[in-house]
């Protein structure tokens, strides 16, 4: 008598456990799934056919700033597989395959496009990816300065002197981190300046300079928006001791990498095409600044792979 109630519940666990695998099929189908080719998928292809194309070139003379690409290009290509497997949105038709590189510098232009097409996409994308797409672009801005054969790329643009439009309400709070982390930067400039030989006076200059203005930027920022700006410490207590230039690249490196931490956390938190264009100026800004100050201090890599994510 047992026989016949069980083989029915084994027929019914057949259909539930065949309906349970149309369920995803059929709800991507559903009400809200957007159909449209994923435009994350071209940054995925390239940093793939980067890290690739860039593993090969690791060795000889230019071994070192290639396999550094090539880890920066895969923890790229990582990173945008795994929010573009999340959404699961049609592929867009593939282009075809760039040419295999026969030296570094055949790269460069990659790595710019790369960069551009980042950056072109961050203003209008959801917070979530348009922070991780910014990361990206600001990783591409800071290899192109690990080697010559690679950039030198171009600068951020300059701070403005002030932003058109209100501040959103939320991105008071994230804009006020902002603003501490230029004051902690321009602390750690006039700091290291006593550590620092005289061929190292430009680079320290300018990066003070533009701290300090968008600094004032910020501060007229959150005053328009009715909020008091942070003020700054009085002093700040850097992680190690500065004794010297080795020590000194060190902290600025530190405080570029707070900058950009800052900056990417105001992408995340507005919606604002404006806004977000200024904190990708800052955080790109920050990332191809901290380079060179890491690449001085002994760091490795000396370009971070998403700066401001896992800076």
């Amino acid at each position: 008598m047992t026989g016949r109630p069980t083989e029915l519940t084994r027929r019914g666990a057949l259909r539930a456990g065949a309906l349970a695998a149309l369920a995803v099929p059929l709800a991507a189908c559903g009400p809200g799934y957007d159909e449209s080719p994923d435009p994350l998928q071209p940054l995925l292809t390239a940093a793939e056919a980067d890290a690739t194309a860039a593993r090969a070139l690791a060795k000889g003379a230019d071994a070192g700033a290639a396999g550094q690409l090539a880890d920066a290009r895969a923890a790229h290509a990582a990173a945008l597989k795994s929010e573009v497997d999340r959404l699961n949105r049609p592929k867009p038709s593939p282009s075809p395959a760039p040419p295999a590189p026969a030296a570094l510098g055949d790269l460069k232009d990659r790595l710019a496009a790369a960069r551009k097409q980042a950056e072109d996409l961050v203003p209008a994308l959801p917070r979530y990816r348009a922070g991780l797409v910014a990361a990206v672009a600001a990783g591409c801005a800071a290899l192109q300065r690990t080697a010559p054969a690679l950039g030198p790329g171009d600068d951020a643009p300059k701070p403005p002197t002030a932003v058109a439009g209100a501040v959103p309400p939320e991105a008071v709070d994230p804009l006020q981190g902002a603003l501490a982390a230029e004051h902690a930067a321009v602390w750690v400039y006039g700091l290291v300046s006593a550590f620092l030989p005289g061929d190292f006076g430009d680079a320290e200059k300018s990066g003070a300079a533009e701290h300090a203005v968008r600094r004032d930027l910020l501060q007229s920022m959150l005053s328009a928006a009715g909020a008091t700006p942070v003020a700054p410490e009085a002093a700040y207590v850097p992680k190690n001791p500065v004794t010297d230039a080795k020590s000194a690249s060190q902290v600025v490196a530190t405080a570029e990498a707070d900058c950009a931490s800052a900056w990417l956390a105001v992408i995340t938190h507005t919606d604002d095409a404006g806004l977000r264009t200024t904190a990708l100026h800052a955080l790109v800004a920050a990332a191809r600044r901290g380079t060179p100050w890491r690449s001085e201090a002994g760091e490795k890599p000396a370009a971070i792979a998403l700066p401001g994510q896992n800076s």
